[in-house]
C-alpha cells in the first residue's frame, strides 16, 4: 500500500510498504479522508511540540472498516466510522479520573505515533465510533470540531454569555459555531481580514475585531465596559497567549487551546486582580466527540464552506506547502481517496 512519510522538516515522501493485519483487539480500516491541521503544518515546518521524526501524520480521519472482532458499539465491516485518535493507557491518574484526553502516557495518531496518512490502517476498536448517517466528509471534521467542544466544556459556558475567540483558524472556528449553539454571543479576532469576513458571512459571529485596531477598546465598548467572560486563544502565538486575559472580565475564565512551545509570561498583579480562572484545553473527550456528531447531523455545522481545498492522496505533497500561505485561503484542506 502506499503511504506518505514526513522524513524531516520540510521533506514528504510517497512511499509503499505491506499492508498491515488486525490483530485482536483491532479494526482494520479503510482511510477515506485525513484533514489537515495545524499540528499537521507545523510538524512539517519543524515547530510542533510533542513531535519526532520521521511520521506519518494525519489524525483527522474518515475510514470504512474492512475488518472487525466482536466490539460493544456494534460496528461491523463496511461501516463509516468516527476515530478518536488519541491513545490513552487507562491506567494513570487522569484516566482514572475520566480525563482521558490528557493521559500521562497519551500517543496521538499522526504525532506519538504513526497516523493515517496511508491507505489502511490498523486501531483498536476502542478508539471508534460507529458515524451514523455523517458523510465522510463530515466524519473527517469531528476531531477539530470536538476540540472546540472540549474547550467550551472545560469553560462551563452558559448561554448569554459574550466570549472572544484569538483565531479564525479551524479550531477557532469550530469553536465559535459550537458557542453560537450554546447560546453565546461571540467576538472573533484575527489580524486577516479575509478570515474575519469568513466567520461572520458563514458562521455567524456577532462580532470580527482585527487585532491591531484597538482590540480591548472594541471588546469594551462591545460589553459596555465589562469585557469578556470567558476569552479563548485559538492561536497557539506567544504574543496572542500572553495578552489574551485583557479582553477578560474581572471573575472571567480564560482558556488556552492553541499550544505554543515556549514559556509564557503574564503580569500577576493584572490576572490576580481579576481572580483569573486559567486553564488550559487538550484534545478531546467520547463525550466531545458524541456532541459534535450529533450537532453535524443536525446540520448545525457549515461542512461545505469549512473544507476550503481538497486533493487526491497521490497529490498531497504538491500541495502542501500553498497551505502554510494564509493568502491561498484555506481553512481545511482535505486529502481523499
Amino acid at each position: 500500500m502506499k503511504y506518505i512519510v514526513c522524513e524531516q522538516p520540510e521533506q514528504f515522501e510517497l512511499l509503499e510498504k505491506p499492508s498491515p493485519k488486525a490483530t485482536e483487539g483491532e479494526a482494520l480500516l479503510r482511510i477515506t479522508r485525513v484533514g489537515i491541521c495545524g499540528t499537521d503544518l507545523h510538524a512539517y515546518a519543524g515547530n510542533q511540540a510533542f513531535f519526532s521524526y520521521p511520521r506519518i501524520l494525519g489524525h483527522e480521519l474518515s475510514a470504512e472498516v474492512m475488518e472487525i472482532g466482536d466490539n460493544p458499539q456494534g460496528i461491523s465491516a463496511g461501516d463509516r466510522v468516527i476515530i478518536m485518535p488519541y491513545l490513552s493507557c487507562g491506567t494513570c491518574v487522569a484516566c482514572r479520573h475520566g480525563k482521558t484526553n490528557c493521559c500521562s502516557n497519551i500517543r496521538v495518531l499522526g504525532v506519538h505515533t504513526d497516523g493515517g496518512m496511508q491507505e489502511v490502517i490498523s486501531v483498536p476498536n476502542a478508539i471508534l465510533i460507529p458515524a451514523g448517517k455523517l458523510s465522510h466528509d463530515e466524519i473527517a471534521i469531528v476531531e477539530p470540531l470536538a476540540i472546540g467542544a472540549h474547550a467550551i466544556r472545560r469553560a462551563d459556558l452558559k448561554s448569554g454569555e459574550t466570549i472572544v475567540v484569538v483565531g479564525c483558524g479551524p479550531i477557532g472556528i469550530g469553536l465559535m459555531a459550537l458557542a453560537k449553539i450554546v447560546g453565546c454571543t461571540v467576538i472573533a479576532m484575527d489580524t486577516n481580514p479575509d478570515r474575519l469576513a469568513f466567520v461572520k458571512e458563514k458562521i455567524g459571529v456577532d462580532h470580527a475585531i482585527n487585532v491591531l485596531d484597538e482590540p480591548v477598546e472594541a471588546v469594551a465598548k462591545i460589553t459596555d465596559g465589562d469585557l469578556a467572560t470567558a476569552v479563548f486563544d485559538a492561536t497557539g502565538n506567544k504574543r496572542a497567549l500572553e495578552s489574551g486575559t485583557d479582553y477578560m472580565s474581572h471573575g472571567g475564565r480564560y482558556v488556552l487551546v492553541g499550544l505554543s512551545k515556549g514559556d509564557l509570561t503574564f503580569a500577576h498583579p493584572k490576572i490576580h486582580a481579576k481572580e483569573t480562572t486559567l486553564m488550559c484545553s487538550r484534545n478531546a473527550t467520547f463525550d466531545d466527540f458524541q456532541w459534535v456528531k450529533d450537532t453535524l447531523e443536525g446540520g448545525k455545522f457549515p461542512t461545505e464552506a469549512f473544507i476550503t481545498h481538497r486533493v487526491p492522496f497521490t497529490e498531497m505533497i504538491a500541495s502542501f506547502d500553498s497551505w502554510l500561505k494564509p493568502e491561498t485561503g484555506v481553512i481545511k484542506a482535505i486529502v481523499e481517496w
